[in-house]
């Protein structure tokens, strides 16, 4: 912190332009925002957004994606709220060395900041995308997305050793058993996993760098403990065993046998343990584990993976985003699912719910943007701000409410929400709607 380098800190944010408090930008539906887009040398020192009341699905519908040095394909592609480790579009508050989320209004999940500190560095260009891929605007009934990015600017060129920030995205729903545990079931026999096969990738890479972090998410469907899982990284030209093999989920990410609450560590934790309908380990659990200290360095290639269950025991709903360092070029990523196919699996009450909050979006908030955020300057009528206020007052319950998992207490408030929207017709007849 002492050392006095040659650069200029800079910051591209959402700050409004003529001096207002509107310090926020609207992503519109199947739009992709330029967050930042600045010449180099440089590095980016930090990343912080902010969503109040965000609809559950923007955290899987929107992404981040962030091209260095004019590369012609994504070296980070993850969905918004992944990329800040929201387990399962469930914002969850905590503080780690390189993320964190911090709670704002409820306290909880439905207005949050989310923070990033991995250093990016970047040698001609830097590039970063906020994609909206759904069929609203993002950011629920404020569709709102505020932002800052800060970076320096040197002038000189990087040291040829730094490598280039890479995230990455995957999913598998649900994890395949494998067919030695199948064998077991049908013999009552031990499982000895002796290979890498049937195990759940996390990353796959190629060239040189090293594995800065991991954040995974696990959806236990089932009863009882989950875990048990080994890690393993095959480095470069690994065939069995690999050059690390680990001895549990609970320990790679820092915990003590079975963690049945949460805990949030400098470097690992378990930020979610949903326990969910009050029986241990069901439901939502989340962790991660960053790699500032003990980074996994490589010089070809890693595989970088994680039983499900010992022996691969288990079929759950695993996601996760790996974050990398290496030099370009990079290998290129698997091709995302579609938006359906990245949602969690979320119960029909939630869909019952979302379906009114889709009407909303449609009519409500595509209204309330057109009028109150046009660049006319003509007087608005006041039976337009009663309404907004009165129909966006039960529309924000309604997300928070969906955030808290309470779908039919959200379903209630949208119902009002929409039976507004509807009424106001009747009840301001002398005023064009």
């Amino acid at each position: 912190m002492a050392r006095i380098v040659p650069a200029r800190t800079y910051r591209a944010s959402s700050w409004q332009r003529n001096g207002g408090n509107e310090d926020f930008i609207h992503v519109a539906p199947e739009e992709t925002r330029v967050l930042l887009d600045v010449d180099g040398p440089g590095m980016i020192t930090h990343i912080g957004m902010t969503a109040v009341e965000p609809d559950v699905l923007d955290f899987r519908d929107a992404l981040i994606r962030m091209y260095w040095d004019n590369e012609e394909t994504p070296s980070v592609e993850v969905p918004f709220g992944d990329f800040f480790c929201v387990a399962n579009c469930e914002a969850t508050v905590f503080t780690s060395a390189m993320v964190s989320i911090g709670g704002g209004g409820d306290g909880k999940r439905s207005n949050n900041t989310y923070s990033m500190y991995f250093p990016m560095p970047f040698g001609s260009h830097a590039r970063i995308e906020l994609v909206n891929q759904s069929d609203r605007y993002f950011g629920g009934n404020y569709a709102g997305l505020w932002y800052q990015i800060d970076y320096e600017r040197y002038n000189r060129p990087l040291p040829r050793d730094l490598g280039r920030f890479h995230a990455q995205w995957r999913r598998e729903n649900p994890t395949a058993v494998s067919a030695a545990v199948e064998q077991r079931d049908a013999q009552d026999k031990p499982v000895f996993n002796l290979t890498g096969e049937d195990i759940y990738v996390m990353l796959e890479a190629e060239g040189a760098g090293h594995v800065a972090g991991v954040f995974l998410q696990v959806n236990n469907k089932g009863l009882g403990w989950w875990g048990e899982g080994d890690d393993m990284a095959f480095i470069d030209d690994d065939t069995w065993p690999p050059s690390i093999h680990g001895t549990g989920t609970e320990e790679y990410f820092g915990g003590g046998p079975t963690p049945d609450e949460p805990f949030h560590g400098f470097y690992a934790g378990f930020l979610a343990v949903e326990n969910r309908h009050d029986t241990d380990f069901h439901g939502n659990n989340a962790m991660y584990r960053w790699y500032v200290q003990d980074p996994v360095r490589f010089e070809k290639k890693i595989t970088l993976s994680i039983e499900h269950g010992h022996g691969n025991a288990a079929d759950n709903d695993y996601a996760s985003v790996a974050y990398w360092y290496q030099h370009e070029p990079h290998a290129v990523f698997p091709k995302l699912p579609p938006i359906e196919e990245r949602w969690p699996d979320f119960p029909p009450a939630f869909w019952e719910a979302h379906k009114i909050a889709e009407k909303l979006y449609k009519e409500f908030v595509t209204f309330r943007l057109d009028v109150f955020y046009s660049e006319d300057d003509e007087e608005l009528p006041w039976q337009y701000y009663e309404m907004a206020w009165m129909i966006g007052r039960r529309f924000n319950e309604g997300q928070k409410l969906m955030h808290h998992g309470d779908y039919e207490g959200a379903k209630l408030m949208f119902e009002r929400a929409w039976k507004a929207w509807e009424s106001r017709k009747e009840r301001f007849p002398d005023v064009e709607w």
